[in-house]
């Protein structure tokens, strides 16, 4: 231990030297760049400052127009509305979500000290997926034990199905954004060749409009799918967590009310 924490010390005291070194030399290499031009530099100074004082709404939306607003819009609305999807679903999760061990445990108790009507009336006043295919359980009851399993089971798949609503469009967006992104690229190439074709000369200004709109499409369309695919991957875990926790909680209730008919 001794050895590793003089290891580390001698590397953090090299880097140190060393830090200090470069930022000495490149001092004495910065002041002599500035006497040398220092009034260009200062003009550079200046534009930085215009620059960074730049809203950032003014400069996103300046290169949303340079992008051209017509390819541009559709990544955004892609990005838009699988943003709505996603964020409603992510609500609808969480507030899907309940005390598991406290509400198997107040089922249990008046099942136990009240029978099934009261626990089927408990069940009925909470939210959530689990409490409703207890519910679901619990009203067949009266026709068995295998009746209350498949009961469970059909409505588990019913509660899953419910969670797993709208995803389908997310991922539709996720792979429509790009898509719609690469559009604008191939647009923005054949602008750039046009006007090619058109000044009958291959010059960097003559071509840097339609290759920025093709970029710049590009680039939307890809944040838009990214941003959408962390999202989606999101929820999917949420609903998986979801699904273990039915899954444990049906079996218990099975358990219940099979010691609840021994009785």
């Amino acid at each position: 231990m001794k050895k590793l924490f003089l290891v580390l010390a001698a590397a953090t005291l090299s880097f140190g030297a060393a830090y200090a070194q470069e930022a000495n030399e490149a001092a004495a290499q910065q002041a002599t760049v500035e006497q040398v031009v220092d009034a260009p530099a200062e003009e550079a100074e200046a534009e930085e400052v215009e620059l960074q004082g730049e809203p950032m709404h003014f400069a996103l939306l300046k290169k949303f127009l340079e992008g051209g607003w017509g390819w541009m819009l559709l990544p955004l609305i892609c990005l838009i509305l699988g943003m709505a999807v996603a964020v409603e679903r992510i609500l609808y999760l969480a507030l899907s979500k309940i005390n598991t061990k406290k509400f198997l445990a107040r089922v249990e108790e008046l099942l136990n000290n009240e029978g099934v009507e009261a626990a089927k009336e408990y069940c009925r006043n909470t939210r959530g997926p689990i409490a409703s295919i207890f519910y679901q359980g619990l009203m067949r009851y009266d026709q068995g034990i295998e009746s209350v399993e498949k009961a469970v089971v059909s409505y588990g798949s019913v509660q899953q199905g419910n969670m797993e609503s709208g995803l389908s469009w997310v991922s539709l967006f996720i792979a429509l954004a790009p898509s719609l992104g690469f559009m604008g690229t191939v647009v923005g190439m054949i602008q750039a060749f046009d006007d090619i074709q058109a000044q009958a000369t291959i010059s960097p200004a003559v071509v840097a409009g339609g290759i920025k709109v093709a970029l710049l499409t590009t680039m939307l369309g890809l944040i838009a799918a990214v941003v959408l695919q962390v999202f989606f991957n999101y929820i999917l875990a949420q609903i998986e967590a979801q699904v273990v926790k039915m899954e444990d909680s049906s079996i218990q209730l099975i358990d219940m009310l099979t010691a609840y008919n021994k009785r």
